[in-house]
């Protein structure tokens, strides 16, 4: 969300980043929210000028008692009476306003950094870098639900019995292999200087408010039916919302966390749910990292925090490319964001395992969450996250990259000592 002083004072540059987004339906809303805020400050200083009218009229009152000038004190009284009536329907007018204003503020999208680039969607999206050197074997690379078959690694039938389409079973060495590459991830980031946690995996309707943007939670999060209650669709949410309403002091920045949870998604206007596969499902697992900062620390810590899910790849060379999102492809809270994209073997391209994204103050001004300096005065500071890893999409990729000719899969050295000591599998 932005801050309605910035609005006010550049409502054209907010239009024209509007406009950057493809979202020309939402210009209007800046108008909207400059006319309601007007009327509302305007309800306001009128509220605050009878309040002190009252005031002033009520310490009279006495002296004229006093004094037995009882008609001018009834006169007084009933005054203050209707100032009083006229204040409480200012105070809901102004409640009323400040909701009708908030309620625009939240679709309005954010100010993306002046270095993304302008294009509609996810096929205007510039590459930035290639590490590793993508190969395709001489043998034929199986689909990967074929390859978890014929490792006796998945069951999609059971699932489909038991939760439908978006579900599945992971078994034996395949559903091992799934937790490596978790437990992996985990050490990975703690070796980094990150505070491993894991947090709640359902969170509150004013959490997901701060998190998100109307549309994303419509398409994306579970509610539970008569509670007040969401299913996570990502760690990222309950991590940045335990921060809510708090007054950090300086001293603790950067919060640098890395976290651990089941994620729940709907999949609403996605590509769809396959019906045999297990890139786009409802349930999976995800390492992700979170980090709260001081805003002119955020940008160097956006590079770092892709870098990190590169490396993790690389450790396991698993070969990935870095991909720019540009502005139409950014979701509204969104001020810049790089996808890591890994090596498909089989496809002959990268498909998308992670994302890293730069929110600015967005979400800290939703959630109120502000950080306490002596000097300049409290701020909101900078929130960011990013992906390590998400199985079982990773381990696509996983098991392409490290199938051998003879249907076995090689377990690179980092994974092996949470795989039992294994070197493959099959």
């Amino acid at each position: 969300m932005l801050d309605i002083k910035f609005l006010r004072a550049e409502p054209e540059a907010v239009k024209e980043n509007i406009r950057k987004k493809f979202q020309d339906e939402k210009v209007a809303l800046v108008d909207e929210v400059i006319e309601l805020d007007e009327q509302c400050r305007a309800a306001k200083t009128r509220c605050d000028t009878l309040r002190n009218q009252r005031n002033v009229i009520s310490k009279q009152i006495g002296g004229l008692m006093k004094q037995g000038k009882k008609e001018e004190a009834e006169a007084a009284k009933k005054s203050v009476t209707d100032m009083a009536e006229e204040m409480a329907q200012l105070d809901a007018r102004v409640d009323e306003l400040s909701a009708q204003v908030r309620e625009r503020m939240l679709v309005i999208p954010n100010m993306i950094d002046p270095s993304v680039p302008i294009g509609r969607d996810d096929s205007e999206n510039i590459e930035l870098e290639r590490f590793g050197e993508p190969a395709v074997p001489d043998f034929e690379v199986p689909y990967h639900v074929d390859i978890m078959e014929r490792l006796q690694g998945i069951d999609l039938d059971s699932a489909r019995k038991t939760s439908g389409n978006g579900f599945y079973y992971l078994c034996g060495d395949v559903a091992r292999l799934h937790s490596a590459v978790l437990s992996y991830a985990r050490d990975f980031m703690i070796d980094r200087g990150f505070t491993y946690y894991i947090p709640p995996f359902m969170i509150r309707s004013n959490v997901v408010d701060g998190v998100m943007s109307f549309s994303e939670m419509e398409n994306m999060m579970y509610k539970i039916e008569g509670e007040d209650l969401y299913l996570i669709g990502t760690s990222e949410h309950s991590m940045i919302g335990k921060f809510i309403d708090t007054i950090l002091d300086e001293d603790a920045l950067p919060q640098a966390l890395t976290s651990y949870s089941p994620c729940f998604r709907k999949e609403v206007g996605a590509h769809g749910i396959e019906e045999r596969g297990v890139y786009r499902i409802h349930q999976f697992e995800k390492q992700e990292m979170v980090v709260v900062c001081r805003p002119e620390e955020s940008k160097e810590w956006f590079t770092r925090l892709y870098r990190n899910t590169v490396d993790f790849f690389r450790s396991l060379d698993i070969p990935v490319r870095t991909l720019e999102c540009c502005s139409g492809d950014l979701a509204d809270l969104k001020v810049k964001s790089v996808d890591v994209e890994a090596w498909s073997p089989r496809q002959k391209k990268y498909f998308e395992v992670g994302s890293c994204s730069n929110l600015g103050d967005a979400q800290a001004r939703r959630l109120r969450i502000r950080v306490r300096d002596k000097v300049k005065g409290n701020y909101f500071p900078h929130t960011l996250n990013n992906t390590v890893v998400a199985p079982p999409r990773m381990l696509i990729a996983f098991l392409e990259n490290n199938l051998r000719a003879d249907g076995t899969v090689a377990i690179p050295a980092p994974l092996q000592m949470y795989m039992g000591g294994k070197t493959f599998i099959g």
